[in-house]
C-alpha cells in the first residue's frame, strides 16, 4: 500500500541551534559539526531555521546558509526551514523562493501574528505556499504573537491550503486535542513536554521540542518503545524527556548548548545574542546531569 505524505513528516524533529563566536558571529563550521551529531541521535528529521535557532535574530543569509548546511549534512534525515521571517509580503515571497532553493524537504510559515484572524491567515498563507512545490507546515512561533490558532482554523487550512501539519506550541491538552480532531489528513507535531505522553495518546505522532536540541536520542528511544506499544517501556522514556526537559529549562538554549558541548561538540559555547548568559552554578548543575545520563547510558 502506498504510503500517505504526511506519513514520510510524522515521527521526531532534531531543533537545530546556532553556535556563535565569542563575538556573536556564526561559527559555521561548529554548525556543520553540530549537524552530522543530530544526525548520530537517530532522529528522522531536522528542524533548521527554528526558534531555538534564534531565527528572529539571524538575517535572511544568516538563515539561508544554515538551511543549507543543514542539508549537506542531513544523511537519511529530512529538512524542514522557516520560510517567512521577512517583514513585508514580497520579501516573505523571495524569501519561500529561496530557502526552498536551499535542498530542504518541507518549509515552515509561522502564523505571522494572525493566530486571532482565521480569514486572513488562510487566505495569506494560500497566497504564500503557491510560491514553493514544497510541503508546508504551519508554526505557531511564540515571537510573533498573537500566533495560536483553533483547530477549527487548522482544519481550514489543511483542507484549503494543503497544509501537511503544525507544529503546536498551545502548551495544553485541550488546544492539542482541538487540532487532532480537525486534523484530516496532516499530523500535529507536539511541543510541550508535559504533555508529550498523553497526546501520543490521543493521535499525535511527531515532535518539534526544545529538549531535541541536545537530546533526540531521548526522544527517539520514546517513539520506538511507543509504536511496539510496550507502554511500560514508553512512559519510561517519557520521564527520561521530562528530566532533561527540567534540566535546560532554566537559561534555555544556552543550557542546551552546553549539553551539546559536553557530549562532544566542542565549539558549541553557551552564548547566544540575547543578553542571558549561565552562571557557574547553573554550568555545575547542568555537568551534574550530563554525568548523571552517562552514567545511566542515556548520553556519552
Amino acid at each position: 500500500m502506498k504510503r500517505a505524505l504526511r506519513d514520510y513528516y510524522e515521527g521526531m524533529y532534531s531543533l537545530m541551534l546556532t553556535p556563535y563566536f565569542d563575538d556573536k558571529s556564526v561559527d559555521y563550521k561548529t554548525y556543520e559539526e553540530y549537524a552530522e551529531w543530530q544526525v548520530s541521535q537517530g532522529v528522522e528529521h531536522l528542524f533548521a531555521v527554528c526558534g531555538s535557532s534564534e531565527m528572529a535574530e539571524l538575517t535572511l543569509e544568516e538563515r539561508l546558509k544554515l538551511a543549507a548546511l543543514t542539508v549537506k549534512h542531513k544523511g537519511d534525515t529530512t529538512v524542514v526551514a522557516t520560510a517567512n521571517m521577512e517583514k513585508d509580503f514580497d520579501a516573505q515571497v523571495e524569501e519561500v523562493k529561496r530557502m526552498s532553493a536551499t535542498g530542504v524537504d518541507g518549509i515552515v510559515f509561522t502564523t505571522k501574528g494572525m493566530g486571532d484572524r482565521e480569514d486572513e491567515l488562510v487566505e495569506y498563507v494560500g497566497k504564500l505556499k503557491s510560491y514553493t512545490t514544497l510541503p508546508v507546515f504551519m508554526y505557531e512561533f511564540p515571537g510573533l504573537r498573537p500566533h495560536l490558532i483553533s483547530g477549527h482554523t487548522y482544519s481550514r487550512l489543511v483542507k484549503e491550503c494543503g497544509i501537511l501539519g503544525i507544529k503546536d506550541t498551545t502548551s495544553t491538552i485541550e488546544g492539542i486535542t482541538d487540532k487532532l480532531e480537525q486534523k484530516g489528513d496532516s499530523c500535529v507535531i507536539q511541543a510541550n513536554m508535559p504533555w508529550l505522553f498523553e497526546a501520543f495518546k490521543r493521535g499525535s505522532r511527531g515532535v518539534m521540542a526544545t529538549p531535541t536540541a541536545c537530546g533526540g536520542a531521548f526522544f527517539q528511544r520514546f517513539y520506538e518503545a511507543f509504536l511496539i506499544g510496550d507502554m511500560k517501556l514508553a512512559e519510561q522514556r517519557y520521564d527520561e524527556i521530562i528530566l532533561l526537559d527540567n534540566a535546560i529549562d532554566s537559561g534555555f538554549n544556552n543550557s542546551a548548548k552546553y549539553l551539546v558541548q559536553l557530549q562532544g561538540v566542542k565549539g558549541m559555547q553557551p552564548i547566544n545574542r540575547g543578553p542571558n548568559t549561565l552562571s557557574s552554578g547553573r554550568l555545575q548543575s547542568l555537568r551534574s546531569f550530563h554525568h548523571w545520563c552517562v552514567e545511566n547510558g542515556l548520553m556519552k
